[in-house]
């Protein structure tokens, strides 16, 4: 069922057809019924103002004159007056409950959008106690039941929530609205509504309305006393045009956002890309077709790994008005024909401002379209290992109102969440505020590594390729660089599996890391430079993702994501020879330790000339525990000495 404003419209009733096609008015009164025809003209003409005067004079003419306050109903309905409305609807009915058994679905619908959950449900009924309605009114009416079931429901068994609002440093007097926050919750982007040309006094009124306003992200930073004051986020992001609706990338360098009537536009509302250079978010870009139509595409939502962009768009295809897609970029960059995300998610009301977290599985949205509280709901829909996302789940009274609901987000730890909202004790306008996430709504922690990428002899910054991959699937979860001219990057690391993390480019050895997800400290940064060394005689890596047993040299399955990444190393760089060495810890005597990690280092050798390199470019050595990394008097040290290398021995 479609909720909302939207549904009242496309009642099967429309008061404006049934009473002013009627020849037999029910007032006696000719000069109230050239009132209502005037009126009912101006009505359709869609001058309101006009309309409104004359009906209203029409009824004052005449009291019981009941077209007239139906025809005022409908009037205020269009006019977005609900409260109006829902007086005039009650006075028709009270002159006369059977002259328009429709009067009671509008009603009800009203009352709904307005909150007033109880009073819709009793109109719902005395709807359907009539026997001649179409059917799909019927279906309109008892799906209206259901959602004031629901939301009376909500009401009675509310989730935690206290919304703080964020301060000075975020908010004003005007408006502030579509937080976005990098993963590792350094970087806070919005988008502010501000006058345009300079503010005074003389034309401070004329400035605020909406022709003479603009819109224009803002940024924070987070230092150890807590948000810096937001500042414009300058040209050329910025411009005498709207932009709005951003998202940031997990590392807070890239953002996609909407900008609207455009010359660059293909069509209402375009997405558009930019980038931070080190200095400057550089000219924004339009993605251009696929992802952008001669529709409308907005509100952008990008996957941790940089590669799924979420977004709402009413282009062909979809289930109702704005549905939520997505668009994949593919391996040469560029993105893929958008797929809507189906049934589950998508009807034939709103689905709009999507988020995806860090997770990679959880999606928050709005919708109208889903049970709810009234217009623009807040839902939670997670994707499992297939690709497939569960039935939307309603995010709970009084998160959710009777009011639109619309632009959260929530932060990597997954504890805390971010939204708009005109709620009373705040600067004035839209604030931004946060508020603690219901452990049932809540993503799944994500932590991250963060560092700097660098050419280990020259220090020079490097960009490079990072792959996280689930050691037990050896599935890619998330992908991206490093910055180009600084060489930092940020990777998310989702909490629930065991990965392994690689970093390359060409002509470099890559790097190795592995990272316990399944338990432990999910919230616990890890904070690493990594220097890559360049392919030349001499340089060793550790192969951090080979593993065995314990005092066994069969490989483990995980190991494969590894030994492939060596594989794909030996066979870019067709010259080079390498030492494969193994190492362990002091355990047990000198000999069995040597035999032990010479076996290793074979088996590693194994996988290499089974998958087609030659063994002339290969050898095996082990060296036991004579050439520890660590000292082998606790745990953690013996761990870092069992380890695998490798080394060029020729180029």
């Amino acid at each position: 069922m479609r909720r909302g404003l939207v549904l009242v419209l496309l009642l099967i009733f429309s008061v404006f057809q049934i009473v002013y096609s009627q020849t037999q008015l029910s007032s006696k009164s000719k000069k109230a019924v050239r009132f209502y025809e005037e009126g009912m003209k101006n009505y359709g003409l869609r001058y309101y103002d006009a309309a409104e005067a004359n009906l209203k004079l029409a009824v004052q003419e005449d009291d019981k004159f009941i077209e007239a306050w139906l025809s005022l109903a409908e009037l205020y309905m269009d006019m977005r007056h609900f409260s109006e409305s829902i007086e005039m609807y009650k006075k028709s009915i009270s002159l006369n409950p059977d002259f328009f058994p429709g009067a009671y679905l509008n009603l009800a619908e009203l009352e709904f959008i307005d909150g007033k959950y109880s009073e819709a449900k009793e109109q719902y009924n005395k709807y359907l106690a009539y026997k001649n309605i179409s059917e799909k009114s019927r279906r309109s009416a008892l799906a209206g039941i259901s959602n004031c079931d629901f939301a009376l429901w909500s009401v009675d068994h509310p989730v935690p929530f206290n919304p703080q609002n964020m301060g000075s440093s975020i908010n004003n007097e005007l408006d502030q609205y579509w937080p976005s926050i990098s993963v590792d919750e350094q970087t806070f982007v919005f988008t502010l509504l501000l006058p345009k040309g300079p503010k005074n006094e003389e034309n401070k009124d004329e400035q605020q309305s909406s022709i003479n306003m603009q819109e224009d992200f803002y940024i924070s930073s987070y230092s150890k006393d807590g948000w810096t004051p937001a500042e414009n986020a300058g040209m050329p992001l910025n411009t005498s045009d709207n932009e709005g609706a951003q998202t940031l990338s997990a590392d807070g360098k890239e953002m996609y956002f909407t900008a609207c009537n455009r010359r660059s536009g293909l069509g209402l509302c375009d997405i558009y890309y930019s980038y931070w250079n080190g200095k400057i978010w550089v000219t924004p870009r339009n993605l251009g077709a696929p992802v952008n139509s001669r529709y409308k595409e907005t509100q952008p939502s990008l996957s941790p790994d940089g590669r799924t962009l979420y977004f709402a768009s009413n282009r062909p295809g979809g289930k109702g008005g704005l549905d939520l897609w997505q668009s994949t970029m593919q391996d040469d960059g560029t993105w893929s024909d958008p797929v809507n995300l189906g049934d589950t998610i998508n009807t034939s009301g709103e689905e709009q401002s999507p988020f995806i977290h860090p997770d990679n599985e959880s999606l928050y949205f709005s919708s109208t379209g889903h049970p709810g509280m009234g217009r623009f709901d807040l839902f939670l829909s997670r994707k499992n290992a297939a690709g497939e996302w569960s039935k939307p789940k309603n995010l709970g009274y009084p998160i959710n109102t009777n009011f639109n609901e619309e632009g959260l987000i929530v932060n990597s730890k997954g504890n805390t969440a971010y939204y708009s909202s005109t709620r009373e004790g705040g600067f004035g306008g839209r604030d931004i505020y946060q508020f603690e996430m219901p452990a049932e709504i809540r993503p799944k922690p994500v932590s991250y590594m963060k560092g700097t990428v660098y050419d280990m002899e020259t220090k020079k910054p490097l960009r490079a390729k990072f792959e996280l991959v689930d050691l037990q699937t050896a599935k890619l979860i998330m992908q991206s660089y490093s910055n180009p001219v600084d060489g930092t990057f940020l990777i998310s690391i989702p909490a629930g599996h065991d990965y392994a993390l690689n970093a390359n480019t060409p002509g470099y050895l890559f790097f190795s890391e592995n990272f316990t997800m399944t338990h432990g400290d999910y919230a616990k940064p890890y904070l690493m430079d990594v220097p890559l060394s360049p392919i030349k005689q001499g340089e060793k890596s550790i192969l951090r993702n080979i593993f065995f047993d314990t005092d066994k040299y069969t490989l483990k399955p995980e190991s494969k994501v590894e030994l492939d990444r060596l594989l794909k190393l030996m066979k870019e760089n067709v010259t080079i020879k390498v030492q494969i060495s193994g190492h362990t810890d002091n355990s047990g005597t000198p000999e069995h330790n040597r035999v032990l990690s010479e076996n290793r280092a074979k088996a590693v050798v194994g996988y290499l000339t089974d998958n087609g390199i030659d063994i002339k470019r290969l050898v095996a050595k082990g060296y036991g525990e004579t050439q520890p990394v660590a000292a082998n008097d606790t745990e953690e040290g013996k761990a870092q000495n069992r380890r695998t290398e490798f080394m060029i021995l020729e180029k």
